[in-house]
């Protein structure tokens, strides 16, 4: 089956709901597993490689989670194909680099995937809208305990899960959530939360994981260790911190609003504006005036606007997304001048923010 018949469409993905989603936009629990008597995937020749492709893959493809899943060698998808994956956040970029012996499976309500031969032999992970940490730790821990009576793990009495990099010995576990925080960026707090989070054992990256870049204020919070504490107290231990800066968001957007609204309104009118008559605009710009569009639906400034709509653009404009929807390749600029094309037609319909003037006493909101 082609990946693109198989994944559900970008405004379906957009709609789907999760717990306090204004703030968390998902939730993912990964854990990295290897075969006993294997190498790992770094150290492995090909022909090792794709023996372990051909172990894994059925395996993970007759679980019952996995019915009626996409499964895939990596060297069969197009350079296209993978990074669409890598842009819905099922694969990771180090597993779209990969070709020959490497694959994976991913099931039917895209809410499991089964990386095979990325760094580890199996990074399986869960992932779900919203928070639901304890949801997608679940999820994956089934699928785990099914796999692990049909292969052979390599695990240490003494160290637990044997894993490529050893930051995942252990439980081989990593629990992360994705955040959007533009009111503690507009005011300047993220820092300071950042440095808090990390004097805590926990990780900060960007949109994409490790070594990317923060775009459109949303950033990734994940344990950093994975020895030496069990999986529960892990995912407990990070829901305790993602409630906190959950609540430092909400303040922040408070505080904005009652104190700076002007600052508010204007980054927000500025992002509309621009978004809604730019004739060429990049991925990066794009990202992050869409980050405070979607604040501003937050906010009620854009009365009869959901923000499935926003977070749909988000998918559509980015650079494989736009891509594949034409047939011949693209340039970096003509990408930005259909971007932007697309961004006016999906916004035309769409009034420019309300404001609260000066003076209104009645808590209405106007439009200035």
């Amino acid at each position: 089956m082609d990946i693109h018949e198989f994944l559900a469409p970008p405004a379906e993905t957009a709609r789907r709901r999760g717990p306090l989603d204004r703030i968390v936009m998902s939730s993912r629990v990964r854990l990295a597993r290897n075969l006993k008597a294997y190498a790992f995937p770094s150290w492995a020749k090909k022909p090792e490689r794709i023996k372990i492709l051909e172990t894994i893959r059925p395996a993970v493809a007759s679980l019952p989670e996995m019915e009626n899943s996409f499964s895939a060698a990596l060297d069969d998808l197009t350079a296209l194909d993978k990074q669409i994956l890598v842009e819905r956040h099922l694969v990771s970029r180090e597993h779209a680099a990969k070709s020959a012996g490497s694959g994976l499976v991913l099931n039917r309500e895209e809410t499991l995937c089964v990386m095979i031969n990325e760094e580890d032999h199996m990074r399986m992970q869960a992932l779900r809208p919203g928070l639901q940490i304890r949801q997608v730790w679940q999820a994956i821990d089934q699928v785990d305990s099914e796999l692990e009576k049909k292969l052979n793990y390599a695990f240490s009495s003494n160290l637990g899960y044997l894993t490529a990099c050893p930051t995942n010995l252990g439980t081989g576990i990593r629990v992360s959530a994705m955040l959007h925080l533009p009111g503690l960026v507009l005011s300047e707090q993220i820092n300071p939360i950042i440095q808090s989070v990390n004097k805590l054992g926990l990780a900060v990256r960007g949109l994409y994981g490790e070594g990317t870049e923060a775009l459109g204020n949303v950033f990734q919070v994940s344990n950093q260790m994975t020895l030496g504490e069990s999986e529960t107290a892990i995912v407990e231990r990070l829901e305790k911190v993602l409630a906190q800066i959950i609540e430092h968001e909400e303040n922040a957007r408070e505080l904005l609003s009652e104190k700076k609204p002007k600052t508010v309104y204007n980054h927000i009118g500025r992002a509309y504006g621009i978004l809604a008559n730019a004739h060429s605009i990049s991925s990066k710009e794009t990202m992050n005036l869409l980050s405070l569009l979607r604040l501003g639906v937050d906010l009620g400034l854009f009365p009869g606007v959901d923000r499935s709509l926003v977070d749909e653009m988000f998918i559509l404009t980015q650079p494989a997304h736009l891509q594949k929807q034409h047939s011949e390749k693209l340039s970096a600029e003509e990408r930005d001048l259909l971007r932007a094309d697309m961004l006016r037609e999906r916004l035309w319909p769409v009034n420019r923010p309300i404001t609260k003037p000066a003076g209104n006493k009645s808590g209405e909101l106007d439009k200035q």
